[in-house]
């Protein structure tokens, strides 16, 4: 497998920090601690407060100017660096010789750089935990390692001492590369789903929530029968499904507070179409389908002529 093949379009970010929000975050920051400084050297009776506050919160700025410039702009570098290591090595390993199309044999000495290299890549993902990209590079490496040494392995003579190496290099980069696919399957379905949760419209938050579902059904084409993809699978499932239920219940319930009752019970009634079509997704179906139920049975006991309003402007 080359990398990056088997993954869903936009899931690659480049490897770094977005500067813009890094740098709202320090300003942020540098400027709530000024007013805290400033206040309570005010209180202190200090005659020129804002002075101190001012030199705390150019510190604070200058300290993560010097991180993100220095710091981590170094690490990136060197796991750069490491990346195109490891991809010379792919590529001297699977490149043919002049005038044969035979694969270059994969020796012991290599095969162990390249294990040592995947080792070394996953240990720098997991000093950055949180940035999923780096998770699913290093997936990405040992896929495309498995391929050349399933490929290999066709051509290694039982007795050779490259079948033992290759074998041990095998279940270690295929143990890696699930730690690292499920890292990053995490680490998305997450941040999905909590980006889905602050969006305006319902499309929006359904359409987000569904990329954190996507990204689980990708982990899932490999490891089918992992448990944790399975449950977050279902998590994410049933999140959808309470959107779409709670949406119209909360349109039915706006439209009973403002006395269209009309409206209130064919609102009510799309919810109901929902939660029988998606109610195996959404928790306590049977709670909310009873409770959708009484509230269509409240108004319908309403006196006749709360009944026979006309139907107002959609609140949607």
């Amino acid at each position: 497998m080359l990398a990056g093949e088997g993954a869903p379009p936009g899931w690659r970010r480049p490897f770094w920090l977005p500067a813009s929000n890094y740098y709202f975050l320090a300003i942020g920051v540098a400027v709530a601690l000024f007013f805290v400084i400033w206040g309570i050297l005010h209180d202190g009776q200090e005659s020129m407060p804002w002075i101190p506050a001012g030199i705390i919160s150019g510190i604070i700025i200058f300290g993560a100017v010097f991180l993100r410039e220095i710091i981590l702009r170094r690490y990136q570098r060197r796991y750069l660096i490491d990346q195109q290591k490891l991809d010379r090595n792919l590529r001297a390993v699977r490149a043919t010789s002049p005038g044969t199309r035979s694969v270059a044999k994969l020796s012991i000495e290599r095969n162990a750089e390249l294990v040592r290299r995947i080792k070394k890549k996953s240990a720098a993902a997991k000093t950055l935990m949180r940035l999923a990209e780096g998770h699913f590079e290093v997936f990405e490496f040992c896929s495309e390692y498995l391929a050349l040494a399933e490929e290999q392995m066709k051509s290694v003579g039982t007795g050779s001492p490259r079948l033992a190496a290759i074998r041990k290099g095998r279940e270690t980069a295929e143990t890696i590369r699930k730690e690292h696919l499920l890292l990053w399957a995490e680490i998305e379905a997450k941040r999905f789903t909590k980006d889905a949760i602050g969006r305006v419209t319902i499309s929006e938050r359904i359409e987000t929530a569904q990329k954190a579902s996507d990204v689980l059904e990708t982990a899932l084409e490999y490891y089918p029968d992992e448990a944790t993809l399975v449950n977050s699978k279902l998590a994410v499932a049933q999140v959808i499904g309470s959107m779409r239920v709670g949406h119209w219940i909360e349109q039915a319930e706006r439209a009973q507070f403002k006395g269209n009752y009309r409206r209130a019970v064919s609102l009510y009634k799309d919810a109901l179409f929902f939660l029988a079509r998606d109610g195996d997704q959404v928790p306590d179906a049977e709670t909310v389908a009873a409770r959708i139920n009484s509230e269509i049975e409240k108004i319908n006991t309403l006196p006749l002529t709360s009944n026979m309003e006309q139907t107002s402007t959609p609140d949607d």
